[in-house]
């Protein structure tokens, strides 16, 4: 259970998001809104990455009071990674396994699928924007996730990596891993996606507004 009251997140004095109260059970939930509605920003809260007024909470887990545990529940995959360049993606992968437990099985197959493998030892600086996001894509399956949050994370992928990411998705939910995806394209998943969107600063829900294809 993700739980959000009385949250508030401003830019410079001007109000960016107000939620007064949001509780989303496990699942996968498509984030929807126009650009520069404020997607962005809430995953990150979220991901306990920038400030924000109130009180976010996964798992009874409160983000405030308990950081250290929450982050090893919450993940996080940004639109546009960006990494120190004289690291390799095995250094990356190793830091994240170290601090938030080893892969998930879900991950395992997504390195496997993907072919990360092949590149891991490169360093970053020569990573394609493709191989960079399946890198990002990868390091949030590290560690046992409650909720997974993926900002864009079809942009820059070719269409088998879409396909391999799809098919992560849908393991996350038979592995009961609670997903949480902004996008602008089309899920098209086999499972059970249902929409939330961000409208006129705050959030509007129909939670029986459920896609399946």
């Amino acid at each position: 259970m993700l739980q959000i009251a009385d949250y508030k997140k401003t830019y410079a004095e001007h109000p960016v998001l107000s939620i007064p109260a949001l509780q989303l059970p496990g699942g996968t939930y498509w984030l929807k809104g126009e650009n520069g509605a404020g997607k962005t920003t809430l995953l990150k809260s979220i991901a306990g990455m920038i400030p924000f007024e109130g009180e976010i909470v996964v798992d009874e887990i409160n983000l405030r009071k308990n950081r250290m545990a929450y982050t090893k529940v919450v993940s996080f995959s940004e639109a546009e990674p960006v990494y120190p360049a004289f690291l390799t993606g095995r250094d990356l992968l190793q830091f994240y396994t170290q601090t938030k437990g080893r892969l998930s099985p879900v991950g395992e197959r997504f390195k496997q699928d993907a072919g990360i493998d092949r590149y891991l030892e490169k360093k970053i600086g020569v990573y394609s924007s493709g191989m960079l996001k399946k890198l990002s894509l990868l390091l949030a399956l590290a560690g046992e996730p409650k909720w997974v949050l993926f900002d864009e994370p079809f942009v820059t992928l070719d269409h088998a990596a879409v396909e391999f990411l799809k098919n992560t998705l849908q393991d996350c939910h038979r592995q009961g891993i609670a997903v949480l995806i902004s996008s602008h394209q089309q899920l098209n998943l086999s499972i059970p996606v249902i929409e939330i969107e961000i409208r006129n600063q705050t959030i509007e829900h129909n939670f029986d507004a459920v896609v399946t294809a």
